[in-house]
């Protein structure tokens, strides 16, 4: 036999291997577009449930509706991870004003900060001193933020295109912001949002007191963008205005709550788990859609995408719909506990927790060789307009997970407009499109696919 007609079979051989994988992408891809379910679930997790604040009946009513949905699934093993979680809760409706002179107030847009305490019974008020981040605040001294409000006005660094590095650039403002002022006789907080555009909702999220005694910890609360603005643009003019806020938020203790996991089981290598998963949680503002009702139904629609394509997996793939991501991580922590217990090999973990906006590719948290096996890929996702593949942060819930020798990967959907809605009111399902989501699950299960054919 000639060597040329080798050639011609190796040719052969090779382009109906990629054909074969070509046509499962359109098959992934067509059957959530036409026949998705996603939408559907988001739509009842959103609508029907609400904000899924860990400890709340909502959270609980949520691990009851997608174990349900799992097991119509028909999937191999569905079961609930038990794991206790904070029980923070917020009260009645913050209430703030700017006080010019005696009787002369405006009202602005205010939220606590998840884990805050509550003001003084009857609300707060005192001078405020302007800042623009802690590291500003720790200059400033004592003598300057004793006995007043600390005034945190960091903005989100609009120039960053990829804006979580904006968000993370300020973020510390919110997380540790009470802490730092509260160990300078501070006596409350206010936290500019972390926003990019200038609206009225304020944006809320975790924070903490660390080690402080309970005598120095001071509440604190996110203001939104536009009154912020307003706020600055007061105190440049007259800095003895006062702030007024009241909340009434308060922890209790923990309560028990769970992770939601489904499993399609392996048929060479049932020892190995693939994991996609995102957060079931959400704060109790808006509807939690986009954070993180999106990865929840986008993660549970990847099983039943590879399902309704007829792909038996080789190795084991787990959704998992981690609990408590947004004040603890305690399902996170919980997840990877029990697998390191069980000497579990989790190869790879993929999660989605940065909208349902439309995707646009992965960060991989991997080595160079993963990377260049990834790049092998890009011609499959080309028609879909799948471009990134960068090496970043995967995501909260499964950096848990990372080892030297598995890999990490985040969806990665376009961010512009995510921290429209981040944390706030403005999280409602009606800013989710449809189309964009689904495109998203399927992009999730087409690298899914490929990563238990060709393995890691």
């Amino acid at each position: 036999m000639k060597p040329c007609f080798f050639a011609v079979i190796f040719f052969l051989v090779f382009n109906v291997s990629a054909q074969t994988d070509a046509e499962i992408f359109k098959s992934i891809y067509s059957t959530s577009l036409t026949n998705g379910k996603s939408y559907h679930w988001l739509d009842y997790l959103s609508n029907q449930i609400g904000g899924r604040l860990s400890g709340s009946l909502n959270a609980e009513k949520a691990v009851a509706y997608t174990k349900e949905e799992l097991e119509l699934l028909g999937l191999d093993k569905v079961w609930l991870q038990p794991v206790m979680v904070p029980k923070w809760v917020r009260g009645g409706k913050e209430y703030a004003f700017i006080e010019t002179a005696s009787g002369l107030t405006s009202t602005v847009n205010i939220c606590a900060l998840g884990g805050s305490i509550a003001t003084p019974i009857g609300g707060l008020k005192a001078q405020i001193v302007e800042v623009k981040s802690i590291e500003a605040l720790k200059t400033l001294g004592k003598s300057a933020v004793s006995g007043k409000i600390v005034f945190f006005n960091g903005a989100m660094q609009a120039d960053l295109i990829q804006t979580f590095e904006a968000y993370s650039g300020c973020s510390e403002q919110r997380y540790a912001g009470a802490m730092e002022a509260g160990k300078l006789g501070a006596v409350g907080v206010i936290v500019r949002s972390l926003n990019l555009r200038l609206d009225d909702f304020p944006h809320t999220g975790s924070m903490t007191y660390g080690d402080l005694p309970n005598s120095q910890r001071i509440p604190s609360a996110a203001i939104s963008t536009n009154d912020a603005e307003k706020l600055s643009s007061m105190l440049a003019l007259d800095k003895n205005i006062k702030l007024f806020f009241n909340q009434t938020c308060q922890q209790l203790q923990d309560v028990q709550s769970y992770n939601v996991i489904g499993e399609i089981t392996g048929s060479q290598f049932p020892n190995e788990y693939i994991i996609v998963g995102g957060h079931l949680d959400s704060w109790d503002l808006g509807d939690g859609s986009h954070d993180d009702g999106a990865g929840t139904v986008q993660s549970m629609e990847v099983l039943r995408l590879l399902k309704e394509s007829d792909i038996k997996p080789k190795r084991s793939i787990r959704v998992v719909l981690f609990m408590n991501e947004e004040n603890g991580l305690r399902g996170a922590t919980k997840y990877a506990e029990i697998a390191k217990q069980k000497g579990e090999n989790h190869i790879f973990s993929l999660e989605s927790d940065s909208g349902g906006f439309t995707p646009r590719g992965f960060d991989f948290q991997s080595d160079d060789a993963f990377m260049t096996k990834v790049e092998g890929w890009k011609s499959l996702f080309k028609p879909y307009l799948i471009h990134y593949f960068e090496k970043g942060y995967s995501g909260a819930d499964v950096a848990p997970l990372k080892t030297d020798s598995n890999v990490c990967a985040g969806l990665r959907p376009d961010s512009q407009r995510y921290f429209d809605h981040h944390h706030s009111d403005n999280d409602l399902f009606e800013h989710v499109n449809k189309r964009e989501l689904e495109l998203g699950a399927a992009t999730m299960a087409s690298l899914i696919y490929l990563v238990d054919k060709y393995g890691i």
